[in-house]
């Protein structure tokens, strides 16, 4: 039995080391950022490579001959320790650096909310940070905004593994069954083609828009992997330009798009696809609803006296909070009315299954508001067979019931979160809003955490690290390795 469990864990001992060896070549590139800038911080960069590195050798050395296909529990089960692990390794430098001079659970803190793209800070200063390690945390948004782990499955076949299992454990959204392409190396070389070539044009447009080249490619970064870190203090805003901030709004959006979708557009080359997809089409339709009520909002409140300028602020916000980003222009938790939490409660929806958002994705939302109006109408006809469609196609019962699963557990962790973080001494707007900015990968909150979250209690800040790892694995593939069922041989 131990002997079986051995070689069980081997394959993934096998896998964690091999992506943590690849891992570690990461950090190469704020070293040199360190060396080139001048601004020190190189040798926090270079240990934490060297440690890295080591640690996934010695993990891999031992069991490098075994070969054996990734069955589906393994892939949850790598996954999970990846992320844990990586977050881990991804704060080595962070916690070395001289500056921040910052301790192991900021550190972590900080990572975690880099790889998982949410954006939330217990960082100030930011103007005054060496370049290499603002450009770590902008580095670990973009690897984590696709997922390092489908980058690793176009490499995988090649070192006798299989991939599907990983992909499935680690892309966003309720449907995951189906690929670009039909080799998954291929899907996965697709979707980071993609990927790299949409954060090369946003980076250009930033430079051109008047950005310099260091903070074009780092809110590059940060814009297409929605993630919101920026190298500044007072975000997007430290620039105060209109046209930077529509090229950021265009950037988020695309981001907040499933990238099979944009796979499909670039294949067809017809843009009407997007409008043709029922989960894109809604998407959209909220920005542009959410924006045209908050602008109202504002001219009627004189925050802003000018069309022109109310529209373009609302329409930043409500982007950038709806697709879980969180870039800011102006403190939005100081808007009038119902607005700060009317954006806040928009993060919950998020974007598009498949892409780099956080939230709950737009198609969960559709598929309930189906559900509920199904339910409405078996209640005047209670022998009715009523099918639920999304873009002509008959939705199978298995996925609304796993979608209902997904809202229950969502709602019953929160609430969990909650009450800890009201346990540790917060008040309720700032323990909601924390835990809503971290579980849907979001960033900033309102109350206390509206611009960071360096205040929160040690307890609360790791508790928040749970709900951002949460919500990017969205909340399954890291509660079913929890279960005694997933463990049982």
């Amino acid at each position: 039995m131990n002997l079986s469990l051995n070689y069980y864990f081997a394959v993934v001992q096998r896998v964690l080391g091999i992506l943590l060896m690849i891992f570690s070549t990461s950090m190469l590139v704020p070293m040199i950022m360190g060396l080139a800038y001048g601004d020190g911080e190189a040798d926090a960069f270079a240990i934490g490579f060297v440690i890295t590195l080591l640690t996934g050798l010695i993990a891999w050395l031992p069991v490098r001959h075994v070969r054996r296909e990734l069955k589906i529990r393994d892939g949850f089960l790598v996954v999970v320790l990846f992320w844990l692990v990586l977050s881990l390794f991804g704060a080595v430098p962070l916690y070395l650096a001289d500056r921040p001079d910052i301790g192991v659970t900021d550190a972590v803190f900080e990572a975690v909310s880099g790889l998982t793209t949410t954006g939330a800070t217990v960082l100030v200063g930011l103007d005054t940070l060496p370049h290499a390690v603002l450009f770590w945390r902008q580095l670990l948004h973009w690897m984590g905004g696709m997922g390092i782990i489908v980058l690793a499955v176009a490499v995988l076949p090649m070192l006798g593994v299989g991939g599907m299992q990983l992909y499935r454990a680690e892309t966003p959204g309720p449907v995951k069954d189906s690929k670009l392409t039909p080799r998954i190396r291929e899907t996965a070389k697709a979707l980071w083609y993609l990927y790299l070539s949409l954060t090369g044009v946003c980076a250009l447009v930033f430079w051109i828009a008047g950005m310099s080249v260091f903070d074009s490619v780092s809110h590059a970064f940060s814009a297409i992997a929605t993630g919101g870190f920026s190298n500044h203090d007072l975000s997007l805003g430290h620039h105060d330009d209109a046209v930077i901030e529509l090229a950021a709004i265009i950037a988020m959006i695309i981001g907040s798009i499933s990238f099979g979708m944009h796979f499909a557009v670039w294949r067809s080359a017809n843009p009407l696809t997007y409008w043709r997809d029922s989960e894109t089409r809604t998407f959209l339709l909220m920005v542009v609803g959410a924006t045209l009520l908050a602008t109202v909002v504002l001219l009627i409140a004189g925050t802003y006296v000018s069309l022109p300028n109310a529209a373009i602020k609302a329409m930043f916000q409500v982007v950038s909070i709806g697709t879980t980003t969180g870039f800011t222009t102006t403190d939005y938790s100081l808007w009038p009315s119902f607005l700060p939490m009317f954006l806040l409660l928009g993060s919950f929806v998020g974007g598009c299954a498949g892409s780099t958002t956080g939230g709950m994705k737009v198609v969960r939302f559709i598929l309930l508001a189906k559900q509920g109006s199904r339910e409405i109408s078996r209640l005047v006809h209670p022998n009715a067979e009523i099918p639920i469609k999304m873009g002509g196609k008959v939705i199978p019962d298995r996925v609304i019931q796993a979608v209902w699963g997904f809202f229950a557990v969502y709602i019953t962790v929160f609430v969990a979160m909650f009450l800890i973080l009201l346990a540790t001494g917060l008040n309720e707007l700032t323990a909601f809003s924390a835990v809503a900015a971290s579980i849907n990968n979001l960033g900033p909150g309102l109350g206390e955490v509206s611009s960071n979250m360096a205040g929160l209690p040690g307890l609360a800040k790791w508790v928040l690290c749970m709900a951002m790892l949460l919500g990017r694995l969205e909340i399954f593939t890291l509660l079913v390795i929890l279960t005694p069922a997933f463990w049982r041989r």
